[in-house]
């Protein structure tokens, strides 16, 4: 009973992972470790309701606090792990304590990627969206402002939805967009087209193949300036242009990483001993023979489940076909595969 599986990370994968390792019949300790303070909530409302509302986090949880308590499953909010030291089988957590592990399991997630734009670090008014204090800051910002003017720049997933949730606060709304169609990594131009058509008529500015060069204060406002010499004026800017997978632990660990850690069917890492799960994972994907790393909630979930089985001896395989979905005015995108070679 003194054996214990530390998870890194509380999202979705890892608090699935939690309580899937009960499920499967692991009896010893649990560690989940999570740098949010909050405890560990849903992110798809994030950029939909939950961005425009009056609402609490807490309503939004993916467990209820008793549940940690009845599953013991030891919960440890707002550390940070500071290092990995694989050769003992121990972390270092941001207060100081080290903990030993039997198993680890990365759950890192992923942070917003910050594109090479000149001036984006220094202007206050500028917001990314990946934790709930990211959703609270942007609802703040637009409730400061009379009629605020807002500009996203990244015409995906992230941007559409904030946009559509945006806008029935009645603002003004301007998306640039550097490809020449909307959603251009992730589906086919035929949806590409429908979603612009959707968001031109809800009233949104969309600029299409502007490459943002420059972004800076002017006038009580925030200039973005495209290289085409095109300059768009806002109260506040969104930048939703993808995200960059959480590795520096595994490589810190000197773990196999590409685009995400490398895991295999099983999600272990080249280290026997250490998994991964989530969006901070590449997986060899045999449905389309080639790796992959996917960004859903879908995913998470399907990898935790087989993560849990494969630490408790069971047979498993990850063998989940992708899907997605998006909800953007009063339309459910739902997306089963990838749009690659279409």
């Amino acid at each position: 009973m003194n054996k214990s599986i530390i998870i890194i990370g509380a999202s979705h994968a890892g608090t699935s992972l939690a309580f899937a390792l009960r499920k499967e019949g692991w009896q010893a300790n649990i560690i989940l470790i999570e740098k949010d303070p909050n405890l560990p909530y849903h992110r798809p409302p994030l950029s939909k309701k939950f961005l425009t509302s009056d609402m609490d986090i807490d309503q939004h949880l993916l467990m209820a606090r008793e549940s940690y308590d009845k599953h013991e499953i030891d919960l440890r909010l707002g550390l940070e792990v500071t290092g990995v030291d694989k050769s003992h089988k121990a972390i270092t957590l941001s207060n100081g304590i080290v903990l030993s592990y039997d198993k680890l399991v990365l759950a890192t997630g992923a942070t917003p990627f910050i594109p090479p734009i000149k001036g984006i670090k220094g202007i206050q008014d500028v917001f990314y969206l990946r934790t709930a204090k990211d959703a609270m800051d942007i609802r703040s910002a637009c409730r400061a402002i009379d009629a605020p003017s807002i500009l996203i720049i990244g015409g995906g997933y992230i941007g559409l939805e904030c946009a559509a949730s945006l806008k029935q606060l009645d603002v003004s709304v301007t998306i640039l967009e550097r490809e020449n169609r909307l959603l251009s990594r992730v589906t086919a131009p035929e949806m590409s087209d429908f979603f612009l058509k959707l968001h031109t008529e809800k009233g949104v500015e969309i600029n299409l193949k502007k490459n943002v060069t420059s972004i800076e204060r002017a006038h009580n406002k925030v200039a973005v300036l495209c290289d085409d010499g095109a300059q768009y004026d806002a109260d506040l800017i969104i930048v939703g242009v993808g995200v960059s997978p959480n590795v520096a632990l595994a490589e810190q660990a000197d773990l196999k990483t590409h685009n995400g850690i490398c895991v295999d069917e099983k999600t272990q890492t080249s280290d026997p001993d250490i998994y991964a799960i989530g969006d901070c994972t590449e997986h060899y994907n045999k449905h389309y023979d080639t790796t992959i790393r996917l960004e859903s909630v879908q995913n998470a979930v399907d990898q935790a489940k087989v993560a849990a089985k494969a630490i408790c001896k069971k047979e498993t395989g990850y063998d989940a076909v992708p899907w997605f979905w998006s909800d953007q005015y009063y339309v459910k995108l739902q997306m089963v595969g990838l749009s690659s070679g279409y």
